[in-house]
Order: C-alpha cells, then sequence, then structure tokens
C-alpha cells in the first residue's frame, strides 16, 4: 500500500492504536516487579530463594527478543495487520498459560510466548508506520510509537501493582485477554490488510530466523545472572554463551549459501544500517546501566527504601518516552543523523553530572537561569531525555537504509540491537562494579563489637561506615563516567547515519 493512499487521520489511527498494542505488551514485560513475590508465595517458592523465580522475568525476554527477527520478516512477507493480529492471539494465549499455571515451568512457559508475541509488535508496529508515512514524516510517528514502548517502564509496576491488588496476580493476566481482544478489534478496522494472501510463505527464512532465535535464547540466558554477587555468570552462563556464539556462526553460514535470506544484504544501505544498529547497542548498555544503578545509588548512599529508589529513577523513566517524542519531532526537521548525535551527546552530558554527584546530592541544587533546580531531578531528566531522543532516528535510519520488503525485520534488528546491549551492559556492570568495589575495600576491616568499650565500637563503625560509603561512592562516580563516554563514542558512530533518504515515498505495506 502507498504510503499517500492511506489519508492522514486514517494513518494515524492505524498507528495510534498499533501503539496502544505496544503498550500492552510493554506494560506486561514489567509489571512482574511488583507482583514477584506473590507468585513466588502461589508457587510455593521460599522468600530466600527468589532466584528461583527468576526465570519468570527472563523467560519473556527470551521470547521478546529471539522471535522478533523472524516475525518481522512475516510481517514483510504476510502484512503487517496479519501479524499483528497472530501475534495478539499469542499474548493472549500466553496470558491465559501464565494465569492458570500451577507450576514454574508452566508459569514461564506462558510467559516465554507471551513474551515472543508481545515483543514482536513494537518492531511490526515501527515497519507499519514507514508502510503509512513517507521518510520525510516517518521520525514523528516512530518516535510516538517508541515512547509508547518506554511509557510502559513507567506505568508497568504501577499497573502491576495497583490491578493485583485488585484482582490478585493471576487476575492481571486474564485481564489481558480481552484487552488483547479489543485491540485486535480495532487493529481489524483501522490498519490496512497490507500483502494479498497470495504472498509465498517460501520467501520466509525459516532455518535462519530459528537459528538466529536459538543463538539469541543462548545469549539471553548466558549473560542473565540473577547472583552477581557470588560470580560475573551464572553456572550455566559459559555454556549458554559459548552456545550462542555456535549459533550465531551457524546463522552466518547458513545466510551466506541460503536461497532466501533473512536480511537480504542486496537491499540494505550497509553503512547507516550497520551505524543505526551500533548506536543502538550503546545506547541500551547505557539504558541498563542508569535503570540498575540509579535504584542502588538512591538506596546505599540516600539512604532510601526500595520504593523510595524507584521514586528518584522515575525522573529517568518519565523524561524517557517525552524525549521519544521530541527526537521524533527534531528528526522530521533536522534529520536523523543529527538528531540521534545531539541526543547522545545530550545523554553524555547527562550522566556526566550524575558521575558528579555528591553524597548529598539530593539536597544539592543547579542553578539554571537564575532557578535553583534539584540537581538529581535536573541531571537525570538530562540523561533520559538524551537517550530518549535517539529512539526515532535510529530506528528511521534503518527504515530508510533498507528495501521496503525488509521493513519488518530491518526495525527488528534495532531493537534487537538495543536489548542485546541492554544484556551486555548489564553483565559488563556487574563485573566492573565487583571488581572495582572489592578493590577499593581490600584493606577496610569491619569491626567487631568484641573486647572493647561500646563508644569505640561505635567510633570504628562510624568510620567503617563511612569508608564504605567513600567507596560506593567512588564506583558509582567511575560507572557513570564510562556510561557518558559509551554515550560520547555512540554520538561518533552516528556519524556514519548519513544525511541522505530516500527519494521514493511509495511504500509498500
Amino acid at each position: 500500500m502507498s504510503a499517500t493512499a492511506t489519508s492522514r487521520p486514517g494513518r494515524r489511527a492505524a498507528a495510534g492504536v498499533s501503539g496502544i498494542a505496544v503498550l500492552l505488551a510493554a506494560l506486561d514485560a514489567y509489571v512482574v516487579v511488583t507482583i514477584l513475590i506473590s507468585i513466588a508465595h502461589d508457587l510455593s517458592i521460599p522468600i530466600n530463594h527468589l532466584e528461583r523465580a527468576t526465570p519468570i522475568v527472563t523467560g519473556y525476554l527470551l521470547g521478546y527478543v529471539a522471535a522478533m527477527p523472524l516475525l518481522g520478516q512475516l510481517s514483510d512477507r504476510l502484512g503487517r495487520r496479519f501479524v499483528i493480529h497472530a501475534c495478539l492471539a499469542g499474548f493472549a494465549l500466553g496470558s491465559v498459560v501464565t494465569a492458570v499455571a500451577g507450576n514454574l515451568p508452566f508459569l514461564v512457559a506462558g510467559r516465554l510466548v507471551q513474551g515472543a508475541a508481545g515483543g514482536a509488535l513494537l518492531p511490526v508496529t515501527f515497519a507499519l508506520v514507514a508502510d503509512l508515512w513517507e521518510p520525510r514524516r516517518r521520525p514523528l510517528a516512530l518516535g510516538v510509537v517508541g515512547a509508547a514502548q518506554e511509557l510502559g517502564s513507567v506505568l508497568g509496576p504501577l499497573y502491576g501493582a495497583a490491578v493485583a491488588a485488585w484482582i490478585g496476580w493471576r487476575g492481571l493476566f486474564w485481564v489481558n485477554v480481552p484487552l488483547a481482544a479489543a485491540a485486535a478489534f480495532a487493529i481489524h478496522r483501522l490498519v490496512p490488510p497490507g500483502r494479498p494472501p497470495d504472498h509465498p510463505l517460501a520467501r520466509v527464512d525459516g532455518v535462519g530466523g530459528t537459528l538466529l532465535a536459538l543463538a539469541l535464547a543462548a545469549l539471553i540466558a548466558g549473560l542473565y545472572n540473577p547472583r552477581p554477587e557470588e560470580a560475573l555468570l551464572a553456572p550455566w552462563g559459559l555454556g549458554a554463551i559459548a552456545a550462542g556464539v555456535l549459533g550465531l556462526v551457524a546463522f552466518m553460514l547458513w545466510e551466506r549459501f541460503a536461497p532466501v535470506h533473512l536480511l537480504d544484504p542486496a537491499g540494505i544501505d550497509g553503512r547507516p544500517f550497520a551505524a543505526a544498529i551500533g548506536a543502538s547497542f550503546l545506547g541500551g548498555a547505557a539504558l541498563m546501566v542508569t535503570l540498575v544503578d540509579v535504584p542502588l545509588v538512591a538506596q546505599t548512599l540516600f539512604g532510601k527504601s526500595t520504593v523510595g529508589g524507584a521514586f528518584v529513577l522515575s525522573r529517568f523513566l518519565i523524561a524517557l518516552p517525552i524525549g521519544a517524542v521530541v527526537g521524533g519531532l527534531v528528526s522530521s526537521r533536522i534529520g536523523e543523523r543529527a538528531t540521534a548525535m545531539g541526543g547522545l551527546l545530550v545523554a553524555a552530558a547527562g550522566f556526566w553530572l550524575v558521575a558528579g554527584w555528591p553524597l548529598d546530592a539530593l539536597a544539592a541544587h543547579h542553578d539554571v537561569l537564575g532557578l535553583s533546580l534539584p540537581r538529581v531531578d535536573l541531571d537525570l531528566v538530562v540523561a533520559g531525555l538524551g537517550l530518549g531522543l535517539v529512539i526515532a532516528p535510529l530506528t528511521s535510519t534503518a527504515l530508510r537504509a533498507s528495501d521496503p520488503e525488509q521493513h519488518g525485520v530491518a526495525s527488528a534488528a534495532v531493537v534487537v540491537a538495543r536489548m542485546m546491549g541492554m544484556l551486555v551492559g548489564i553483565a559488563a556492570l556487574a563485573a566492573w562494579g565487583l571488581h572495582r568495589f572489592g578493590q577499593l575495600t581490600a584493606n577496610l576491616a569491619t569491626p567487631l563489637p568484641f573486647g572493647k568499650p561500646q563508644h569505640v565500637f561505635q567510633r570504628q563503625l562510624a568510620r567503617y561506615t563511612r569508608a564504605l560509603n567513600a567507596a560506593l561512592h567512588t564506583e558509582y562516580r567511575e560507572i557513570f563516567l564510562i556510561t557518558a563516554a559509551i554515550c560520547a563514542v555512540g554520538a561518533v558512530v552516528c556519524l556514519a547515519l548519513g544525511a541522505h533518504r530516500r527519494t521514493s515515498l511509495v511504500q509498500t505495506s
């Protein structure tokens, strides 16, 4: 379908309802944060062994990332509306399995199906936007869809807690069924049907997609470590990473000789596409550092509770979707390269400011244009806006650097790169943080209350606590400086995004 064949209100409605479906799936990625203990209690998982429940989180993540490329290609072949319908049906099915699960393996299987179906909604909706909007006007719509995805991280925990308190955690997943049905009805009414049904499935690289899915799943499982304080990798980590690498090698060998490619190099402008993938990977790494370390700073140095730490992080999370919309608007005016570079440089500045937080940062202020603004709030908003700004231009670059027939898998590649950057980022963060903290506290002796007056022990304990906080402060400062450097490197990578645009405004859905 031509980008000009659908009226402006019609394409806005199509993208809007698809964005709501994206938000639905994104909410479900975060709802377990606040209901994990309730689930563990129902499944007889001891509270002191909550690590046994981590597959509930990783199961969704495995499906979310692994299925994206193949489902993205299916949307290129069978049409966006068909695949969105299939994803919503799969999401509802996974929700039912999760809701009725009586044991952990059954529940994880449901989360895996939920993740596979829900995760594909984002790249397929990105591709739908590419179908309906000409390249010049595309970034704003991409930014709105990206904002819907990021909004899930803000609302997901609150949504999960509120609904679970009302109808229980199982009811939370039952609610997904009518929501998915309503979304499917709206999609059917508002999204164009796309390709005719005679488009051959023979052009789908099922073998390549399966190999890549298995490789990504193995890498995700290997990089995920529920107990980073004990070791860099989980006991299964090294073997899973090795299996993932072998899977990637097998995928590349298959793609070299396969009659049908998952992503055909002949239809890709390699340099800007690779730059978009690389910058997405680096942006994902910076994002995960923030999601993990800001709550830790709030809890360990600022004396906040778990809820208080999440509230401090909320400044960043709220700025992220706002930045995504602004990035789309700005990209339409000044181009993808300038917007993406600017966004990553703004993020780098934000993380540099965060790295400079004093121990009493909550009481510190910035003087801006005569206004005294809370330092923690302003610094996190700057970092969040910066990372949000890059979502639309990087996706837009990948789409304009690929043929219309590959928009689904191209947009999936951008999202997968971001997710893999998050996973590598958290693994590297755990390794560096534990190593550096060990160095800083190697000569720090823990005071004991035996054989000394109480006032002497209290003085030693206070000195020990100050030294411990100083070590944590140094560790966090270095981590955020590294994160600022990662964003600066990403800005340099964005130089390769290019400034040209495809001249054709006709996109095939």
